[in-house]
């Protein structure tokens, strides 16, 4: 999904959906929110992501997901204004590199 501002890119979603067992429903995860340096605080992060609810919500989604680093606080607190919740007990995990090679040789 993009974003413009006066005929100008101004940012991008990047997201797919998802399935939730533990819900028996469909949802959608965020895989990446970037608003251009110049267009942070117009309203551009929280415009792609209320399109992105409305499609969530349209398509019969339980929920809307995505991750943040941990130390990018100015993400953690946009989020948090919006009425995000931050999910405590999930840890992310992640085979790349040689361990990745490593397991799909096993």
């Amino acid at each position: 999904m993009l974003a413009d501002c006066d005929g100008l890119p101004a940012g991008f979603a990047l997201y797919f959906h998802n399935y939730s067992t533990f819900l028996a429903q469909p949802g959608i995860y965020l895989e990446d929110l970037f608003v251009d340096p110049p267009y942070r605080g117009r309203g551009v992060g929280k415009a792609l992501l209320k399109e992105l609810a409305r499609i969530a919500v349209e398509r019969g989604c339980a929920r809307l997901d995505w991750s943040a680093l941990d130390w990018n606080r100015t993400a953690i607190d946009f989020y948090l204004r919006l009425g995000a919740v931050e999910l405590n007990g999930w840890s992310l995990y992640r085979l790349a590199g040689e361990a990745l090679r490593r397991m799909a040789s096993q």
